[in-house]
C-alpha cells in the first residue's frame, strides 16, 4: 500500500465520515511517520500551529469571504453566475484596471460573499491580473473554491497547489468534466481528494451539472495538508498525482478536433479569422440597424420627439435653458444629430446611435468568446501586433473600435502594461474609424466609386501600422509575450452568454452614459460660442497645404463634436473627389468624438492624453498633406 493509502486509512482509523472530514492537528502530524522516502510529502508534513490557519479570517463571521481561483479559461465566471444568479458587482481593483465580479449565495442559511478573482497561471505574477490575484488571495478568504479544467489537470495543479499551500480551508472543483470523459479522460476524484487533502468536486458549469454538490462541499472545506514547496518539488509531485488519479484512453480525432487544428495554422487560420470577421461584422451592422430601424428610431421619432417637443414650446423655443436641455432647432425642429441638446442629442446619440451597435457588438464577441474563436484569433494576430508594440490580445479592442471608438478604447484595459494602454487607445483614435463614420464615408463618398473608398480605408490601414511601429520603437518599454491558452471549441451556454452581454452592456452604460452626456454639454457650449469660428478663421491658411478651401476647417474642427456628422457638412461644399478623399482622412484622424476624447482622459490621464492629441494632430496633418500631393500626382 503506498503512503497515500495509508494516509488514507488514517482517516478511516479515527472514524471519519463524510461529514466530518476535518483533521485534528495531533492527527495531521502522525501523518508523517507514514510516508515512504520517495513521497514529495514526507519532509512537508508537521504538526500545524494552534487552531486554524494563520492566514485564515475568522470563521464565525456571519458573512463569509470565498474566493473562486484558477487558471484563465476554466469556467470560473460560468460557476460564479450558477452560484450567484445575477446579483453581482463588476469592480476594478483600487489602483488597477483589472475588474472582477463580487456576489453572494444563501446555502443553507448561511451568506457566502463570492469574489471571481482574475485568472492566473501562479501566485509568482507574470502580469497585472495575477499580482492583482494575489494580493486579493493575500487579503485573507475564510473558503477557497480553486477550479481546475479537467481536460488538462496537470497544468492546472500548479495555481492550486500554491493556494493550498497557502493553508486557507479550501475546495477543488474539477469543471468540464463532460470534455474530459470525451477525451476520454478518466480521473479519479477520491483519489485526488486523498492527494490533495480537501474536497474534490466535478462539474459542468455550463450545463450546471454538479453546482448543487459544490454548494453542499463548501461548508466541508478545509486546509490540506500540504506546506510549502520549491518549483522543482511541485511538479515532481504534480506528476506523481497525475499519474496516481488520472487515466486516457486512445480515441479518434473528431471533426471539432481538425478545425481547432485549421484554425490556429498560419495559412487556413488566417483565412478562417478573415472570414469569421467578415461573418460578425455583417452579423453586427444587421443586428445594429434592425435594432435601429425598428425599435429605436420609431421611439424616438414617435414618442420622445412629440415629448421634447411640448418642453421646447414651454421653454418658448429658445434660451439658454432651451439651448442646454433641448438644443438648437434647425429648421425650427429638432434635429437627432444637430442640435446638440441633452436631452435630444446627448440621448439620442446615446441610446439609439452607439448602444445599438454595443449590444451587437458584445453579443457577437461574447458568442466569439465562449465558442472558445477569441484565443486563436488572438494567436494568429499577436506576431503582427507584436511589430507595433502590441500583442494578439489587442486584436478585441480594436475590432470593438470599429463599432465604437468609446467600449474600444475601455476595452484596453485587457492589455496588460500602460505602455500598450496607451499604444492602442492612440492607434483607435487615429486610424479605426467607429460605424458611425464608416456609414458617412460610404455616404459621402460611396457616389464616387469604390477606388475612393478604398484610398480612405488603405490610408486608416497604413497609418495604423506605421504609428503603431514608430510608438513601439519610441516609446519606452517591450510589450510582453503573449500566453494564452487555447480552449477546445464548445457551444455556449444561453444562461451564461446572457449573463455576459448584460454585465457588459450595463457597464458601458454606467461607464459611458455619464461621459457623453458631458461630452454633448461641451459640445454645445463650442457651438453656441464663437470659438470654432474664431479656429476657423486662424487655422485657414493651414488647409491650403491641405488642398482644401477655407470653409473646410470649419468642418475638419466639428469634427471634435460629431465626427459623422461633419463628414456630411463637406458635402455642400462642393469638393473635388481628391479633396473629398483627403479632407475625410483628415477628419477621421484629427479628433475622435467628444465622448471619445472624455474616455481617453478618464483611461489615460490627463499627461498621456495631451500626448495623444499631439500625435492626431501631427500625424493627420502629415498624412493629409502627403496624401493630397500623392493623389495631386496621380492625377486623382
Amino acid at each position: 500500500m503506498s503512503c497515500h493509502g495509508l494516509f488514507g486509512k488514517l482517516f478511516e482509523k479515527h472514524g471519519r465520515t463524510k461529514e466530518n472530514t476535518v483533521p485534528r492537528d495531533n492527527e495531521i502530524f502522525h501523518c508523517g511517520q507514514f510516508h515512504c522516502s520517495e513521497c514529495p510529502l514526507a519532509s512537508r508534513c508537521s504538526m500545524k500551529s494552534e487552531g486554524n490557519s494563520p492566514n485564515s479570517t475568522l470563521m464565525d463571521k456571519k458573512l463569509k469571504r470565498v474566493l473562486l481561483m484558477g487558471n484563465p479559461n476554466v469556467g470560473k465566471s460560468a460557476i460564479f453566475s450558477r452560484l450567484t444568479g445575477l446579483h453581482a458587482i463588476s469592480s476594478n481593483y483600487p489602483g488597477t484596471t483589472v475588474g472582477f465580479l463580487e456576489g453572494s449565495v444563501v446555502i443553507n442559511g448561511e451568506t457566502y460573499k463570492l469574489i471571481d478573482v482574475p485568472g492566473a497561471y501562479t501566485l509568482d505574477p507574470t502580469n497585472e491580473a495575477e499580482e492583482v490575484a494575489l494580493r486579493i488571495l493575500n487579503e485573507g478568504a475564510d473558503i477557497v473554491i480553486i477550479i481546475l479544467d479537467a481536460t488538462a489537470l496537470e497544468r492546472n495543479l500548479y495555481l492550486a497547489l500554491q493556494v493550498l499551500e497557502k493553508g486557507y480551508p479550501s475546495v477543488i472543483v474539477l469543471n468540464m468534466i463532460d470534455e474530459a470523459r470525451h477525451k476520454g479522460i478518466q480521473i479519479d476524484l477520491k483519489a485526488l481528494e486523498r492527494e490533495l487533502g480537501v474536497p474534490v468536486v466535478s462539474t459542468v458549469a455550463l450545463t450546471g451539472e454538479g453546482i448543487a454538490a459544490l454548494k453542499a462541499a463548501l461548508p466541508k472545506a478545509r486546509p490540506s495538508f500540504l506546506l510549502p514547496m520549491t518549483k522543482d518539488e511541485r511538479w515532481r509531485f504534480i506528476g506523481d498525482i497525475v499519474m496516481r488519479v488520472q487515466m486516457v484512453t486512445h480515441r479518434h480525432h473528431t471533426f471539432r478536433d481538425r478545425l481547432e487544428d485549421i484554425s490556429v495554422h498560419p495559412l487556413s487560420g488566417m483565412f478562417l479569422s478573415l472570414l469569421v470577421i467578415i461573418a460578425s461584422f455583417y452579423a453586427v451592422r444587421i443586428i445594429g440597424e434592425g435594432l435601429i430601424n425598428y425599435l429605436l428610431d420609431p421611439f424616438f421619432n414617435s414618442i420622445w420627439g412629440p415629448f421634447l417637443n411640448v418642453i421646447s414650446n414651454v421653454l418658448g423655443g429658445s434660451g439658454f435653458i432651451h439651448d442646454i436641455l433641448i438644443g438648437h432647432l434647425i429648421d425650427g425642429s429638432i434635429n437627432w444629430e444637430q442640435s446638440f441638446g441633452i436631452l435630444s442629442t446627448g440621448i439620442y446619440v446615446e441610446f439609439a446611435m452607439v448602444f445599438p451597435y454595443i449590444i451587437s457588438f458584445y453579443l457577437v464577441l461574447s458568442l466569439l468568446e465562449d465558442i472558445g474563436y477569441l484565443p486563436r484569433l488572438a494567436v494568429l494576430f499577436d506576431a503582427l501586433l507584436h511589430k507595433i508594440g502590441l500583442h494578439g490580445f489587442a486584436i478585441v479592442p480594436t475590432l470593438l473600435g470599429l463599432g465604437c471608438n468609446v467600449p474600444g478604447i475601455l476595452a484596453t484595459r485587457v492589455l496588460e502594461s500602460e505602455r500598450e494602454r496607451f499604444i492602442a487607445a492612440t492607434l483607435i483614435s487615429v486610424a479605426v474609424p467607429c460605424a458611425g463614420l464608416q456609414a458617412m464615408i460610404f455616404g459621402v463618398i460611396g457616389s464616387l466609386g469604390l477606388v475612393y473608398i478604398a484610398i480612405v480605408y488603405a490610408s486608416l490601414l497604413g497609418v495604423w501600422l506605421i504609428l503603431g511601429y514608430m510608438l513601439n520603437k519610441t516609446l519606452s518599454g517591450q510589450s510582453p509575450e503573449l500566453i494564452v491558452e487555447i480552449p477546445p471549441y464548445r457551444l455556449p451556454s444561453l444562461r451564461n452568454l446572457g449573463f455576459k452581454l448584460w454585465f457588459r452592456i450595463s457597464g458601458f452604460l454606467l461607464e459611458a452614459t455619464p461621459l457623453v452626456l458631458l461630452g454633448i454639454l461641451i459640445a454645445n457650449l463650442l457651438y453656441s460660442s464663437s470659438v470654432l469660428p474664431f479656429l476657423s478663421n486662424i487655422l485657414s491658411p493651414l488647409v491650403k497645404l491641405l488642398g482644401l478651401p477655407p470653409q473646410a476647417m470649419g468642418a475638419i474642427l466639428l469634427g471634435f463634436l460629431r465626427k459623422d456628422v461633419a463628414v456630411g457638412l463637406l458635402l455642400p461644399l462642393g469638393l473635388t473627389p481628391r479633396q473629398l478623399v483627403v479632407a475625410t482622412v483628415v477628419l477621421a484622424m484629427t479628433f475622435p468624438c467628444i465622448a471619445t476624447f472624455v474616455v481617453l482622459f478618464k483611461e489615460l490621464g490627463l499627461k498621456r492624453l495631451i500626448q495623444s492629441v499631439l500625435i492626431m494632430i501631427s500625424i493627420s496633418l502629415i498624412t493629409g498633406i502627403a496624401l493630397n500631393y500623392l493623389l495631386s500626382y496621380l492625377a486623382i
